[in-house]
């Protein structure tokens, strides 16, 4: 006995084949583009926001762009509560206030490379942010001695390029995840009444100087950090410098051995 397949059914066939062969390949091109989608999104560059760390431990950052009227009382606070903590300095606030910068160094603070010029970074090419950089980390070096190795974009702005530039430079990006909002002008107790519940092991905190109310204060907030069973520390003395990871919330922390 013979199957004999006329050419129409024949055709019809191949067609089915074909279709199904089409349908394979798409299905398989779309899972890898979603594989490609995802393992960019995995990768996209962060700041360090927070530090997962067993450790009693917060860094204190304070930012400097405006004035420097109040950093000699700010270092005699700091002074008194026997802390250290982290200046991020913009390169023209380093021109104005030399002698200040020599100040803050001499009394053991870290200082923090926060860009020449305080531009909006995520608008410049990776050559430009990298100047930026650069510039400021130059500037402190000249008066300190030593250069920058931390970094944070102004008004807390960072992307991909950013952060490339940052580590072109050898320095680690640092933002923050409790911000006093001294900068608008908050009491020392309204400053304490967003910050509390928020610290934690590992909190970043930030702060400015040339404010209304952030001398005045410090010393209350670092008796009550204090309180609260805190260290406060600078940025370098709470990150770590290798061996780690930052997940998808900006925490920093250690790779499993």
């Amino acid at each position: 006995m013979f199957f004999v397949l006329r050419k129409d059914k024949m055709i019809s066939y191949m067609v089915s084949v074909c279709t199904v062969i089409i349908l394979m390949v798409m299905a398989f091109s779309i899972s890898k583009s979603q594989e490609v989608i995802e393992t960019a999104a995995s990768i996209k560059k962060l700041p360090i926001y927070h530090v997962q760390t067993d450790k009693n431990k917060v860094a204190l950052t304070m930012n400097c762009a405006w004035n420097a009227d109040d950093i000699d009382s700010i270092l005699q606070t700091l002074e008194k509560h026997k802390v250290h903590i982290t200046f991020f300095m913009v390169g023209d606030w380093v021109d104005k206030y030399p002698e200040a910068v020599k100040k803050i160094a001499e009394k053991g603070h870290e200082i923090g490379n926060h860009s020449n010029t305080h531009p909006h970074v995520n608008q410049l090419s990776l050559e430009k942010n990298i100047k930026e950089i650069e510039e400021t980390s130059k500037k402190i070096k000249s008066i300190t001695g030593k250069s920058t190795t931390l970094y944070r974009g102004p008004y807390g702005e960072y992307n991909d390029t950013v952060i490339q530039a940052a580590e072109a430079q050898n320095h680690y990006t640092i933002q923050w995840n409790i911000d006093t909002l001294d900068y608008s002008g908050l009491t020392g107790e309204e400053m304490w009444g967003r910050i509390e519940n928020k610290l934690e092991k590992g909190s970043i905190i930030l702060m400015h100087n040339g404010t209304k109310h952030t001398a005045d204060s410090l010393d209350s907030i670092l008796t009550k950090i204090k309180q609260k069973g805190l260290e406060v520390v600078t940025v370098s003395d709470l990150i770590y410098k290798e061996n780690y990871k930052i997940n998808v919330n900006g925490t920093q922390m250690k790779n499993s051995e």
